[in-house]
Parts: structure tokens; sequence; C-alpha cells
């Protein structure tokens, strides 16, 4: 007989459509290790099992919106900026962090897209929410979809690092391409482009997308 563990295998027994089970285990004690100018970093006492008890740190993270803008020639529009702690200037679908509450997150990602590019969009849908690293951060990110841009009204002034941000009109199968070829490696900008492309050979249109309003992900911890 082997001596290693009986490990069980694929789960066979239902047919119920896969998807994230909720189900926070029991945090015995919470400890601010590292307060930030975004996000903070904690430390948790979590009784796993009966018997079980594990310390876990992770990032607190504000969370954040993204919008993938597409144009009537099916152009994405992208942005450059420069991310210090890559060291690299990435090209990017806009997006903003989600340190203010009491508005629609829909709403708060139009200002982000007009903040950043001057652009805003006619209709907006929830392309795909994303965990981006869910073993060491607790951030949830939305990503819209974002059809009928045109420029926007209002006039903001760019300061700071933003100061830099370069603006393009990408056509969706270069884009679809730099991030297979590994060109592009933002990790919200890689997710919106694979959706959209999965989206669209499924033979589907961005009306069997979710709402712009629809329900986003809970943060357990925040509660």
């Amino acid at each position: 007989m082997s001596s290693h563990a009986h490990t069980d295998g694929p789960d066979r027994g239902t047919e119920a459509p896969v998807r994230d089970e909720p189900g926070r285990r029991p945090v015995a004690a919470r400890r601010r290790v590292h307060e930030g100018m975004v996000f903070d970093l904690v430390r948790d006492t979590v009784d796993f099992a009966e018997g079980v008890r594990f310390d876990r740190e992770y990032v607190w993270h504000t969370g954040a919106v993204a919008v993938l803008a597409l144009d009537e020639q099916d152009r994405v529009l992208m942005i450059r900026q420069y991310r210090p702690p890559v060291g690299h200037a990435l090209w990017e679908i806009p997006a903003g962090l989600l340190d203010q509450d009491g508005e629609a997150l829909h709403i708060y990602a139009a200002r982000e897209l007009a903040e950043h590019t001057g652009s805003a969009p006619t209709e907006m849908r929830t392309l795909v929410d994303l965990r981006p690293s869910p073993g060491g951060s607790d951030e949830v990110i939305r990503v819209y979809l974002a059809t009928g841009v045109r420029r926007s009204e209002e006039e903001f002034e760019r300061t700071d690092e933003e100061a830099e941000l370069v603006s393009r009109w990408v056509p969706l199968g270069e884009a679809d391409d730099a991030v297979l070829e590994g060109r592009l490696s933002n990790a919200t900008t890689v997710s919106g482009v694979l959706a959209l492309q999965a989206l669209r050979a499924s033979g589907k249109g961005p009306e069997a997308l979710r709402p712009a309003d629809a329900p986003f992900m809970a943060r357990p911890g925040r509660a």
C-alpha cells in the first residue's frame, strides 16, 4: 500500500455548474501588520477545521474597476502608464482604484475612462470579474465592456504620474496577438481582451453579458 495520503479524484457526483463557493472559515484574530498609502497588510488567525489553526498574511486592497472600450472599427482604447513596482511602462486598459464610497461602480468606471482618455461610453456591460491574486490579496476587479465611445464633454487635468499617460486605439486582433505573444502582461488587460474574444468565439454579442449594475463580488473580510 502506498504511504501517500489518499486524495479524491475529480468531482463527478454533480451536474451543477462550476462556480466559486462562499464559506468563510472563522477568524479568531486579526492584526494590521502595515498600514499603507493604497492598501494594508493584515494577519488573520484562521480556525480552518477542528484542531487546525494557522496564520495567514495578505494584502487588504481597495479593489478596482477597469474599462475595455471598443469603437466601431473594433479597436480597443489603451493607455501606456509607468508602473514603478515592475519598472515598465505598460499598455493597459484604463482602470481606477475603488477608494471612494457611495457611487455606482459603472458610473465611477466611466469617469475613470474619461479622466484617463477623454472618452465616454454610450453603453456599458459587465465583461468579467477578477480576483487577481487570491492567495495573497483580497483585491477584486470588475472589467466593463464600453461601446459607443465618444469624446467626453468634460476636460480633465492629469497630474503626477498620469501626466505622462499616452492613449492609443489598438485593433482588437492586434491586442489579442500581443497578449498571446507575451507583449502585454497587465493582468486586467489580458483578462479583458481574452474574455471579449471568448464572447466572440461563442457567437454572442455584448447583449449576452451581465448588466453594468450586476452584483459585485463580496469581500467577507470587510464585513
